[in-house]
């Protein structure tokens, strides 16, 4: 019997979406290295090293991110506690509206995240910087793009 599933993910993007702030790749561009603004890269390390990086962008890897932002966690980052608006990417738009909604959920406010994310921000032309691997890890496995 194939899987039944009560929501898709197609589903939980389009209804994060209707609670989050959305920016355009136009939209969220001048927001880059401004005082207040930092900019949340979710997608896997392999992705980063493959496809390069928004410069000043902090890598978070999704998995963490609850963790990261809980004061209450042993795993706690500050930089989530500093006030700053977050911008959020992922590779295609859809793990970063996820992630959006959640951290608001926490109460992180204010996040948004980049409609299309790194890929429409690439392609738009918009600043990337190369991103090596950290010594001793491999970047054999290819990751997903959204």
């Amino acid at each position: 019997m194939p899987l039944q599933i009560r929501k898709g993910t197609r589903q939980m993007v389009e209804e994060a979406s209707a609670e989050i702030e959305t920016l355009t790749v136009e939209q969220s561009r001048p927001l880059l290295g401004q005082p207040g603004i930092t900019f949340i890269d979710l997608r896997d390390p392999r992705e980063i090293w493959r496809e390069g990086g928004i410069p000043g962008a902090v890598q978070v890897t999704r998995g963490m991110l609850e963790f990261w932002i809980d004061p209450a966690s042993p795993y706690h980052k500050a930089f989530f506690a500093s006030g700053d608006k977050f911008v959020f990417f992922c590779g295609g738009g859809w793990r970063s509206a996820l992630a959006a909604k959640t951290a608001q959920d926490m109460g992180l406010t204010p996040v948004c995240h980049i409609e299309g994310g790194f890929t429409a921000w690439k392609k738009a032309g918009a600043p990337v910087e190369t991103v090596e691997p950290k010594p001793g890890v491999t970047s054999s496995r290819s990751a997903p793009s959204r």
